[in-house]
């Protein structure tokens, strides 16, 4: 019997593992929520699919997404990562990323985790939606509105709403599997 999955996630095995496996597991590793908000960041304007095929490469790039790494980048290793084919080669969103790990730093200060100030967003519970379409599943919210607004705030770039929204959805904090695919109900 053949599994319903989400629409979104066609055929490509490698973005059917990702349906699979990682999207919308809810995620609370300080790390990997910082992989992820760079990742999502770095998406802008492309496809997911592209930054999925990237993300081996940009972890080796990014030093396995350390954030404390990042944050002492200097002008020269910026200029190197902007020569690497394997991660999208955008000035903004590469320097975006260490301005990033810096703002996270202060988060995780503040907070004693990035994962305790992010979930404030929710409530710290996954918000259950059920939608029956792709066509149904808004680009953005007014939680992710609000988690835009306030990132920002803290001199995070690359993190306007409909970008917050996909990392709800991708860390968790939202369960968008549409009524239909066999994740939703395991999640």
């Amino acid at each position: 019997m053949k599994k319903m999955r989400c629409e979104w996630c066609g055929s490509d095995p490698l973005y059917v593992a990702y349906h699979d496996e990682e999207w919308g597991v809810p995620l609370h590793d300080d790390r990997r929520l910082f992989e992820f908000l760079i990742l999502e960041g770095a998406q802008a304007g492309l496809s997911w699919i592209t930054i999925l095929r990237k993300r081996e490469t940009y972890r080796k790039a990014f030093d396995g997404f350390d954030p404390e790494k990042m944050a002492r980048w200097r002008p020269a290793r910026i200029e190197k990562l902007l020569q690497n084919p394997g991660i999208v080669r955008n000035r903004l969103k590469v320097e975006s990323a260490k301005s990033n790990a810096q703002a996270f730093l202060t988060i995780q200060k503040e907070f004693g985790s990035f994962d305790e100030y992010i979930w404030g967003f929710t409530g710290g519970k996954t918000i259950r939606n059920r939608w029956k379409a792709l066509t149904d599943i808004p680009a953005s919210t007014p939680k992710s509105d609000a988690m835009s607004k306030e990132l920002k705030k803290r001199g995070f770039r690359f993190v306007g709403s409909t970008i917050c929204y996909a990392f709800m959805q991708a860390t968790g904090m939202v369960n968008d599997h549409t009524i239909g695919c066999f994740r939703r109900k395991e999640l």
